[in-house]
């Protein structure tokens, strides 16, 4: 059987890529960009840069700079309105993966109107939609390639999924300068998401032999440097590597898919407020040791490119060997529990038959190796409270 492939259709990459924005926004025949982006990207003159690069090659660019960690609907109603009072053609998602999932909802909803909910999967959005232009700040999400964006429902506190081709953007600019700043904490947790989407796109149900070879190269990339770019953020070598590797992870899950941790993770994100890569870390070692017996081959060509295992160890040595190399890994950037990050267990445990029928609903367990019960999803969250 085919695989089905989507790439976006141009793909900057390397540094010094996001000079060219002005020249791949033009290339594309579009002329009204508005910049989706946060205070924080404005307050480090970046979008000024943007903007300057924009009207450079004749564009004329507008900023909406008030998207929020994990877009909820709420927050989508003002950048709804700057596209209109714009009349932009396209949105340029600029910053980490909260800017450009916003970025690309907005995309949709300028063209179809409707809820965020109307969108959710199991639905498949395949437009039209406003062009997105993405360029990633950090190295992690890999929204800058892939065919989904998550959005919160401000009254239900779902975090909501919605897949299609309607959302992978029109091009890519990847530029690892971007990610100079960024603070260990942050560094790790999107290198972490990074080593998820992974993982995750080649043993998930839907893997096939295109994600199969980024997935590996991703996982082999992060096994490398995480820790390298952990413990020194101006290393620009690792910098650089770790962001391709983000980006390969996150072609590769758009075209296979994420499975049991994302589907986990989105509600701890939705209802305790846990950014996506440290939610996914928390629960990355635990789900893995819940999964990893029904498809361990799988399982140890990931401990193989990881560098935990040798070509010759036995599969379920291999595949043993993973799971602790994922948990010392969280241990060694210092990935909280639930507790330990603040979260009261009585919220936590009122909460967990909600999560739990919420990570069933999104889809991405079905696509686990080993499809949990609610009972066992609830038995997970009870494990890495700590």
């Amino acid at each position: 059987m085919a695989a089905p492939i989507a790439l976006p259709r141009v793909m900057r990459i390397g540094g010094g890529a996001v000079d060219e924005i002005g020249e791949v926004v033009a290339g594309l025949g579009l002329s009204r960009p508005l910049v989706v982006t946060d205070r924080f990207m404005v307050g480090t003159g970046a979008v000024d840069r943007m903007v300057s690069r924009l009207g450079a090659a004749g564009l004329a660019a507008a900023v909406f700079a008030d998207t929020v960690p994990d877009p909820t609907t709420d927050s989508l109603v003002a950048g709804l309105e700057a596209v209109a009072a714009h009349d932009a053609d396209c949105v340029i998602g600029f910053g980490g993966g909260s800017p450009m999932d916003t970025a690309k909802a907005l995309g949709l909803l300028a063209v179809h109107g409707g809820q965020m909910s109307d969108y959710k999967a199991p639905r498949i959005n395949s437009g039209p939609a406003l062009p997105v232009v993405a360029v990633p700040t950090t190295a992690g999400s890999g929204s800058e390639a892939t065919q989904f964006t998550v959005i919160s429902d401000s009254v239900t506190n779902e975090k909501m999924l919605c897949p299609g081709a309607a959302f992978l953007p029109i091009a890519a600019v990847v530029d690892y300068r971007l990610t100079l700043t960024m603070p260990p904490r942050l560094t790790a947790d999107t290198g972490v998401d990074a080593l998820t989407h992974a993982i995750e796109a080649y043993v998930s149900k839907k893997s096939n032999p295109f994600s199969d070879t980024l997935a590996l190269a991703a996982i082999e990339t992060i096994g490398r440097v995480l820790r390298r770019v952990y413990a020194n953020g101006t290393d620009e070598d690792a910098r650089e590597q770790m962001m391709l590797a983000a980006t390969q992870a996150g072609i590769a899950f758009s075209n296979s898919s994420v499975a049991l941790v994302h589907g986990m993770s989105r509600p701890i994100g939705a209802h305790f407020h846990v950014a996506h890569g440290l939610s996914n870390a928390m629960l990355f070692p635990a789900v893995t040791a819940f999964s990893v017996r029904a498809a361990e081959s799988r399982y140890a060509d990931c401990a193989r490119a990881l560098g935990v295992a040798a070509p010759g160890d036995h599969d379920a040595t291999a595949a043993d060997n993973l799971v602790a190399a994922l948990a010392e890994l969280c241990r060694d950037v210092e990935v909280p529990t639930p507790r330990a990050y603040g979260i009261d267990k009585r919220d936590w445990d009122s909460l967990v038959p909600l999560m739990a029928e919420q990570a069933l609903a999104s889809g991405s367990p079905n696509n686990n190796p080993l499809v949990p019960t609610e009972e066992e999803i609830r038995d997970l969250y009870a494990r890495i409270y700590g």
